[in-house]
C-alpha cells in the first residue's frame, strides 16, 4: 500500500473486533467502522435468536501521519445534503447481481460502489486480495477505477471473469449503474463520472509469475519506506 492508502475490512460480530485490534497493532489509523444496515435482510430460520441485519466495515488508513483522500461532498450530496453518518442502509444483493453465478459471501454492488467513490480518485488501483467473484472489481470498473483481484478458488474466479466481460457490453454496464441502489436517482451516479475530473497515476502495475506460477502484485511508486 501506499503512504496515503485507506483498507476497508468488513465482517461481522464473529471477527470484527480481532480484525481492529490487529489493524491498530500494525499501526493503521481506524477512521470508521461503517454499519451497514441491510434494509432487506435474510430471514432467521431458527427463530431462537435476533436477525442478522448488520454487517461492520473498518476503515483505515496505512499511516497516522500522512492524510487520506475522501471525497467528502459526493458523500454529502448523496445524503441530501447532509453529513453522511457511519450507519448505511442498504439492500442486500440482488437477483441481477448473480447473474454469472453464486458466491456464499457475495456483497452488493451498492455497498461498494459507495466505498470505492468516497476514498479514491478516478483510474486508482484497487487491490483485493480475497476477490471472491470480483463484486470490487465490477464495481471498481463501473466507477472508472483499475482493480486486481486476487482468489484461490476456480470457480469464483471463472465468476469474476465472466462478470467482467458482461461489462464490457456498454449497455449492459450503462444499466448496471442505473440499478445501483444509493443514489438519488438513476442516473445521477453516470452523471458523477462522466462530470469527475480524471486523475493522472504515474504508478505502474508490475506483474511477475514465481514459482508454483502464484501471481504476485508489485506497485512501483519510488516510494517503499515505511511510515
Amino acid at each position: 500500500m501506499k503512504d496515503d492508502a485507506t483498507i476497508w475490512i468488513s465482517g461481522t460480530m464473529h471477527n470484527i473486533f480481532s480484525v481492529g485490534q490487529i489493524l491498530t497493532e500494525l499501526g493503521f489509523k481506524i477512521l470508521n467502522i461503517v454499519t451497514w444496515e441491510k434494509t432487506n435482510p435474510p430471514p432467521n430460520f431458527s427463530c431462537r435468536y435476533f436477525t442478522y441485519s448488520t454487517e461492520q466495515i473498518i476503515w483505515a488508513r496505512k499511516c497516522e501521519k500522512v492524510s487520506h483522500y475522501f471525497n467528502y461532498e459526493l458523500m454529502k450530496q448523496l445524503n441530501g445534503d447532509k453529513q453522511m453518518k457511519d450507519v448505511w442502509k442498504l439492500p442486500a444483493i440482488a437477483p441481477w447481481e448473480k447473474s454469472c453465478g453464486k458466491h456464499p459471501t457475495q456483497k452488493p454492488l451498492s455497498v461498494l460502489t459507495r466505498l470505492i467513490l468516497a476514498s479514491t480518485k478516478p483510474n486508482a488501483w484497487i487491490l483485493d486480495p480475497f476477490a471472491g467473484s470480483s463484486t470490487t472489481g465490477i464495481a471498481a470498473n463501473l466507477a472508472n477505477r483499475r482493480y486486481l483481484g486476487i482468489d484461490q478458488e476456480e470457480e469464483f474466479l471463472t465468476i469474476s471473469k465472466n462478470r467482467k466481460l458482461e461489462i464490457e457490453n456498454p449497455k449492459t454496464s450503462a444499466t448496471y449503474r442505473q440499478k445501483i441502489s444509493g443514489f438519488n436517482d438513476k442516473k445521477e451516479l453516470e452523471l458523477f463520472l462522466v462530470e469527475e475530473p480524471k486523475e493522472e497515476y504515474k504508478t505502474e502495475l508490475n506483474l511477475t509469475k514465481k514459482k508454483g506460477d502464484r501471481l504476485t502484485a508489485v506497485l512501483q511508486n519510488g516510494n517503499n519506506k515505511p511510515c
